[in-house]
């Protein structure tokens, strides 16, 4: 359906929180390193439960690794500074969706790359940090797969 980007994901929970979104919403995760944890750490095994086995995952060791190795559709960029609104997007099957780490987001080298064809925001209420990292990821997600007609799920 769509492709997940955690770029560079610091905490386990997160990962692990994707991972079972990505597994029951057709999407395919992609983890790019380095990681600020091992896929075999059990705050991830615990976050993803069984879904670890449902999910298709795939780590990357770049960003540019991921890019030529998926060759997405069109490429989104969540990032509070984004100029676009998350809903004001139509997505399409096989748009990837780019999600920086917990702490910093993504950095200026991918928000300024040519690739991008949005940088997009969620929108949030003034001098509030910022939302989870999961929370962000399934939001996003949910908006795409329901703008596509929940395809492949028991409501298509």
């Amino acid at each position: 359906m769509f492709h997940v980007v955690l770029h560079q994901p610091e905490i386990p929970p997160n990962t692990g929180n994707a991972m079972r979104l990505c597994a029951n919403t057709g999407c395919t995760l992609h983890l790019i390193e380095p990681l600020g944890f091992e896929l075999d750490d059990a705050r991830l095994r615990r976050a993803g439960m069984d879904y670890r086995d449902r999910a298709v995952v795939e780590v990357h060791a770049g960003i540019d690794d991921w890019r030529l190795s998926t060759r997405p559709g069109r490429v989104f960029a969540f990032a509070r500074q984004g100029p676009t609104r998350f809903t004001d997007v139509s997505f399409r099957p096989g748009d990837a969706l780019v999600f920086g780490q917990e702490s910093v987001g993504l950095p200026a080298s991918v928000l300024e790359s040519p690739w991008l064809d949005a940088i997009v925001h969620l929108p949030m209420r003034p001098h509030v940090r910022s939302l989870n990292l999961s929370n962000s990821v399934a939001i996003a997600v949910y908006e795409a797969w329901r703008q596509n007609g929940f395809a492949g799920s028991t409501e298509a």
